[in-house]
């Protein structure tokens, strides 16, 4: 996850804090310069970073805290208020037109992966009831008209396009003729990269922007260029005016600074956020959230809102009835695993449950996905009367098991255990009050 070396270094601040009883003004002096050295480690603006202990240190060497029952407490909930408010305080939504189409134009410098994040803001929007069309805009980069063809197709949105032989201002504007035509409520435009530096290209998106008067004009930029990413954002405000960010990467191990600078420098809102190379893996972001997941608080709204996504609702009552008369077998085991890997990358997961990295036992937990496809392979190995009936697994039948999934009898001896360990959970759930059928997973 993104700012997991920041994450890490602000706990264990916070945590010294909260083990002492009493706070003096130099522990507070300490720990925010712990705290200043964590984010300019993280590639924070300078500014922004003097500016953010500046507000904490004032709001902190008060009576609020000095005179707490739990003053590290006290201190941490400043915090977290602080970076909400640094990180934008409320989630930015996107201008929706009141009038169709909503036009969205997407720019930002090559390599940013703007083609790909056009397709997942288009399913992103496609999901919630909208009906986007994209428009191949970009004449420049071999290929990239193909590979918007390709995107849009994947998140069966439809994709408009006149070749690279027209003016980029020509092919937005018919895109936005053809969306009227065909009643679609969100033109989503995706245009060339370029820099910031390029008088000609950037001269080229004032003219897009003056001909279809576009509702958003969103920049995408890589979460992995840190300080440089707000520069840029810096320079396309000034030049051509944004409306808002799309943060790609942000799943990556990288600092993090561009996510905690850009609102403060630009003023502009981080809109989106990609969190994953599958193209459904766009969020809106939450400043809210991103801030309790960066100070180990968890982020417990959008997994359930993962798991309302991906969960089968019908699939849910089969297994809750399932559980409940113990028929819990092998399939529904695999059958939740899936649902889960679809859910997104497992660390990602584990870092939206509160307390889960500040945990000892979690500490160095790095979920395996090779370990989970081997999990499959034995299950898949397997003939429909063993994974409904594990117990009949014998020796000869494990060797057979272990040879067709490639792995080894340890592995499926492994597997069988951590399946009963898995039911007997199950069954525990089942005996406090039916409470089993609101967990949405076994495991």
């Amino acid at each position: 996850m993104a700012f997991s070396s920041l994450a890490e270094k602000l706990q264990a601040t916070f945590k010294r804090l909260r083990g002492k009883g009493k706070l003096t003004e130099k522990d507070v002096t300490d720990a925010l310069r712990e705290v200043r050295l964590a984010l300019l480690e993280a590639d924070v603006n300078h500014r922004v970073v003097r500016d953010f202990v500046a507000a904490i240190k004032e709001r902190s060497i008060g009576a609020e805290v000095m005179e707490s029952i739990t003053p590290g407490q006290q201190i941490i909930k400043i915090v977290h208020e602080e970076m909400i408010e640094l990180l934008g305080g409320k989630a930015g939504r996107l201008q929706i037109a009141s009038k169709p189409p909503t036009v969205i134009m997407l720019v930002g410098l090559q390599g940013a992966g703007k083609t790909t994040t056009a397709g997942k803001l288009a399913l992103h929007l496609r999901k919630n009831g909208r009906r986007p069309l994209l428009v191949a805009a970009d004449v420049y980069r071999p290929a990239a008209i193909e590979q918007l063809h390709v995107v849009g197709k994947q998140a069966e949105v439809p994709v408009f396009s006149m070749g690279d032989k027209l003016s980029p201002v020509h092919i937005a504007k018919a895109g936005l003729e053809q969306a009227l035509r065909d009643g679609r409520d969100v033109l989503i435009i995706d245009t060339a990269g370029r820099l910031h530096i390029d008088t000609d290209l950037m001269q080229e998106l004032m003219s897009i922007k003056a001909e279809v008067a576009p509702h958003e004009v969103l920049l995408v930029v890589d979460a992995m260029t840190g300080q440089d990413a707000v520069n840029v954002a810096t320079a396309f405000n000034e030049q051509l005016g944004i409306d808002g960010l799309i943060m790609t990467k942000l799943d990556g191990d990288t600092r993090g600074g561009a996510a905690l600078s850009v609102k403060a420098v630009t003023g502009k809102p981080i809109k989106f956020a990609a969190t994953g190379e599958k193209l459904d893996a766009l969020e809106v972001f939450h400043p809210d959230r991103m801030a309790s997941r960066i100070l180990g608080m968890g982020d417990v709204l959008s997994l359930i809102e993962k798991a309302q996504a991906t969960f089968d609702e019908q699939k849910a009552l089969e297994l809750s009835k399932k559980l409940r008369s113990a028929q819990f077998t092998l399939e529904d085991f695999l059958d939740q695993l899936q649902q889960v890997r679809n859910m997104g990358p497992l660390d990602q997961l584990l870092g939206m449950i509160p307390g889960m990295s500040q945990a000892k036992q979690f500490k160095d937990l790095q979920p395996d996905e090779k370990q989970l496809g081997q999990i499959e392979a034995i299950i898949f190995s397997m003939t429909p009367a063993e994974r409904r009936q594990p117990e009949i697994i014998s020796g000869s039948r494990r060797r057979r098991i272990a040879a067709g999934s490639g792995t080894s009898i340890q592995s499926v001896n492994r597997l069988l255990k951590q399946f009963e360990q898995t039911r007997k959970m199950m069954r525990q759930f089942g005996d406090k009050g039916g409470r089993k059928s609101k967990l949405p997973f076994p495991f």
